[in-house]
């Protein structure tokens, strides 16, 4: 190993030894202590708000001219959004106690009473890009589940995640716990991330929240087990039965509420009995908003105007305002296409019909699937776990957002009364 090798190497083990022992002693915490860790840390966010706001227009001023706006307002904090990532806070400290829960209990004829209990899986490297509230919703999950993290944010968001790792860790400060619990990496270095990967015996999980790239490159090099998330290529299903107004309100806000977030649907599949008449006023509310379009040639026969789609242009999550639109016959074809293009992330029916949204739910094996409601709804703080840490799928495995409950395992508890095996 090169001496520049060693030197990274150095930097990481030190923050898993010090993570390592903040992960034994909060796992001992009471659940009042660590809600007060979280409650102090949302006091910080609102104390610091003005120098959060600082450090990041340092971020956005050191962006590169050839980034997009979404890829921009992912990047930004306001006061409004810091605001939010304290009630996040707030939200996670008012959850029920994840560790300690008897998960199932059973006697045995020998006597022996059983039980599995939850508990903290120990350290988490929580490794993510642009957004900079990432860092205060792994913090505050980490902690109410009992287990330090090492966070390691984007280079774009660097100013931005060391202004709130000061927040939590005033808040850790003022409920008495080790402020190792919440670490972050000292820099942008990618040799860290590196490190990062292969801390097998330092690190018990990693969990990267980012781009395609970001996640083959941990899945591909981690010596540590991980739990990754696809892409967020999300579809909404316009069914024959379903109401045109409904149809209009719920796509305009899955496509264009925040065209950057992983819960945003980038294909419209629309079914050929309805498209006729229906297509052409989603496609005028969505350029209203200034959506740009890439169409199959039964689209492209509704809506001239529409630009022709590219095959690849269906396994593009888009991240902008850009929609794919084909048009589908029924729900198996819709399946079939979902089937064919998706990530397993989030999908969405809108339907009147109660058979058709039947179907389609059970036919998919994606992490969520949602009957007439937006696909923006796929977040942590929307499902009452206060935030997330990301969307966790797979195609053999689909598990949705990643909350309390996800960041603990558990042991076995034997209760005896003097029981031998002699």
């Amino acid at each position: 190993m090169s001496e520049a090798g060693e030197d990274v190497a150095r930097i990481l083990a030190g923050l898993a030894e010090k993570a390592r022992r903040a992960s034994r002693s909060l796992a001992r915490t009471s659940e009042d202590t660590r809600n007060l860790a979280l409650s102090e840390a949302a006091k910080a966010l609102r104390e610091r708000s003005g120098e959060i706001v600082v450090a990041n227009q340092q971020d956005l001023a050191a962006l590169s001219e050839d980034r997009n706006a979404a890829f921009r307002d992912r990047l930004t904090l306001t006061t409004e959004r810091i605001e939010g990532m304290a009630r996040g806070l707030e939200d996670v400290a008012r959850l029920p106690d994840p560790v300690g829960r008897i998960l199932a209990e059973w006697d045995r004829p020998n006597g022996l009473h059983f039980r599995r209990v939850a508990t903290p899986l120990g350290v988490i490297g929580m490794i993510y890009e642009s957004r900079p509230n990432v860092g205060a919703d792994a913090a505050a999950l980490c902690i109410k589940s009992g287990n330090a993290v090492i966070l390691r944010g984007g280079g774009e968001s660097l100013h931005s995640a060391r202004a709130i790792q000061a927040a939590m860790e005033d808040g850790l400060r003022a409920a008495g716990l080790d402020e190792a619990c919440v670490q972050i990496l000292p820099s942008a270095d990618r040799a860290l991330v590196g490190a990062m990967l292969q801390a097998s015996g330092q690190i018990d999980l990693i969990i990267p929240r980012g781009g395609k790239s970001l996640v083959e490159r941990v899945q591909r090099e981690a010596r540590v087990p991980v739990l990754a998330h696809a892409d967020g290529l999300n579809h909404t299903y316009v069914h024959a039965s379903a109401d045109p107004a409904m149809a209009r309100k719920v796509l305009l806000d899955a496509k264009m509420r925040r065209t950057g977030v992983c819960g945003a649907t980038e294909t419209l599949l629309i079914d050929a009995a309805i498209a006729p008449t229906l297509l052409p006023l989603l496609v005028q509310d969505l350029g209203a908003k200034g959506c740009a379009f890439r169409a199959d040639d039964r689209a492209r026969a509704i809506v001239p105007t529409l630009e022709a789609a590219w095959a690849d242009d269906f396994r593009t999550e888009w991240l902008d305002s850009v929609l794919s639109i084909a048009v589908v016959d029924g729900v198996e074809d819709a399946l079939d296409h979902i089937a064919r293009h998706g990530s397993s992330h989030t999908e969405a029916i809108i339907a009147e019909n109660a058979e058709a949204a039947a179907e389609f739910l059970n036919g998919t094996d994606s992490a969520v699937v949602m009957w007439n409601a937006s696909t923006q709804f796929c977040d942590g703080g929307e499902f009452g776990f206060g935030a997330e840490i990301g969307i966790a799928t797979g195609r053999m495995h689909a598990r949705g957002p990643v909350g309390l409950e996800q960041l603990t395992c558990y042991r076995y508890e034997v209760i005896g009364t003097g029981q031998v095996r002699g």
